[in-house]
């Protein structure tokens, strides 16, 4: 597999673990609005490489989700931002513009230092 985009997690938000109990996870770069860093798992950016796509792998701490959905602005915001919500309920269509679906179940913790991949075959 190849990897087309890394990060590793460098803060937590306040309220960014809340978003975990809705099958979320809000991620945002370093330098995140303060009225949204609070929301927020924030990462030291990486460079995405390529847009992501269904049948791309989300790994986060080692543990793989298959991408089901990607929103209309959501390569874009990654890219720009490193903002996605994902969402753990493997829908194929997506929610929101800026949402990527992934299947498997939520991550219990997503502590500091974690690292966040995207990959695909």
């Amino acid at each position: 597999m190849t990897v087309i985009y890394q990060t590793t997690f460098v803060k937590i938000g306040e309220f960014a673990p809340d978003a975990i109990a809705e099958n979320m996870l809000i991620t945002f770069k370093q330098g995140a609005p303060a009225d949204l860093e609070n929301y927020c798992f924030i990462h030291n950016h990486g460079e995405l490489t390529a847009d992501v796509q269904v049948g791309d792998v989300l790994e986060i701490s080692g543990i793989e989700y298959p991408v089901t959905a990607v929103g209309d602005v959501a390569n874009v915001n990654l890219r720009e931002l490193g903002h996605v919500t994902w969402r753990f309920d493997g829908a194929t269509e997506a929610e929101y513009p800026g949402t990527i679906h992934v299947s498997g179940l939520v991550p219990s913790a997503v502590e500091i230092n974690a690292v966040l991949k995207i990959k695909r075959n």
